[in-house]
């Protein structure tokens, strides 16, 4: 396929990285109009991206010139615009999570009409080290997926990478969850590293999902996304096999277990000459995940945007849906209750909502 071209709304921490995966790969992407309701800040978008930016939503639908919009702003009024673009007629690709609330979920759903082309950002699945991960969950070699634990992500996020292991749909879960606070020396945060030793609070947010013959395992703090000591876990277990972390282990007949690591493989390294960037990610020596914006020097997560613009571009010339409105309202739900659940001490029961039905 040709070039993708989008228009953006919002010009914000998480708009940026669409416009540096812009800049990275001109090739493939390039983005045609923002829209920022903040003069000053659209002036200085103009300056420093070169890029058309118009601080009225008329303005920006009117620009046209693009083939699907991506909404990047807050998440208490990002509803109101998918709504807008919908019914003007523009697909949608909304950042996570589509709305604030359930009422609001619910209200979304029923106001975006089946006709509507509307998916949701949410990267994680696509990040490479997951993507390889959930690739070999599905491939059957650990046997039936009973058990996910996930401590990677917040929220949505944590409970997507958790259903896709899981291969989990709609079905209802009992949440159970409780807090726990403990000190931390203060490390980085998205404005750059701390300029000096300070004591903080760190808030744990554990709980379980019970699906009934599946289980779900939360377990995440702030600090992980940007802290030097507070490192991720994954746990996955089949009745053939598990995957931790980076370690597989699984059974090729009952009596011969056999045994695996993940492993990135970037050039760059030593006397490699092809540049410095991610290849993809190997496991027992097959390709499990393969880059596909190489030579491109992408963090993890732009190449999962990336991804997600791809998959955009090719959803709205009638290729598959890859992270429908129903999903990322299903995930953003059962966030909903799993805050819940962990300020309240009880245990909450998801019920049917109607984009569960399809």
């Amino acid at each position: 396929m040709g070039k993708i071209v989008f228009g953006l709304l919002g010009g914000g921490w998480r708009a940026e990285f669409y416009l540096r995966i812009a800049r990275e790969l001109p090739e493939q992407f390039a983005v045609a109009a923002m829209y920022v309701r903040n003069t000053d800040k659209a002036e200085s978008l103009r300056e420093t991206w070169g890029i058309a930016v118009y601080s009225t939503l008329e303005e920006f639908i009117s620009a046209g010139g693009y083939s699907f919009a991506v909404v990047s702003l807050k998440r208490d009024v990002s509803k109101d615009y998918i709504l807008k673009l919908s019914r003007a007629g523009i697909p949608v690709l909304a950042e996570t999570p589509p709305a604030e609330n359930l009422k609001q979920l619910i209200e979304l759903w029923n106001g975006v009409g089946r006709s509507a082309i509307v998916q949701i950002a949410e990267q994680y699945l696509f990040q490479p080290m997951h993507a390889a991960r959930i690739r070999l969950a599905r491939s059957g070699v650990l046997g039936e997926i009973s058990q996910a634990q996930v401590s990677a992500a917040h929220g949505y996020h944590g409970i997507s990478l958790m259903r896709q292991l899981l291969g989990i749909g709609y079905q209802n879960v009992a949440i159970r969850g409780q807090k726990f606070q403990s000190p931390i020396v203060n490390g980085p945060q998205r404005s750059g590293p701390p300029t000096s030793e300070r004591i903080v609070q760190s808030e744990q947010m554990i709980a379980t999902f019970d699906f009934g013959d599946k289980l779900g395992l939360f377990d995440f703090v702030g600090d992980q996304y940007f802290s030097w000591i507070r490192g991720n876990r994954m746990l996955v277990r089949g009745d053939r096999g598990e995957l931790r972390d980076h370690e597989v282990s699984w059974l090729q007949s009952y009596d011969t277990p056999l045994y695996s690591t993940l492993r990135r493989v970037d050039t760059g390294h030593g006397g490699n000459l092809e540049g410095f960037y991610l290849k993809g990610i190997m496991g027992d020596g097959e390709w499990l995940y393969r880059n596909p914006f190489t030579p491109a020097r992408l963090s993890e997560d732009e190449i999962a945007i990336a991804e997600s613009l791809l998959r955009m571009g090719q959803h709205v010339q009638g290729g598959p849906s890859f992270y429908s409105l129903a999903e990322g309202s299903q995930d953003q739900y059962l966030a909903l209750l799993l805050e819940q659940a962990v300020n309240t001490g009880e245990v909450l029961v998801s019920e049917s909502q109607p984009w569960s039905k399809g």
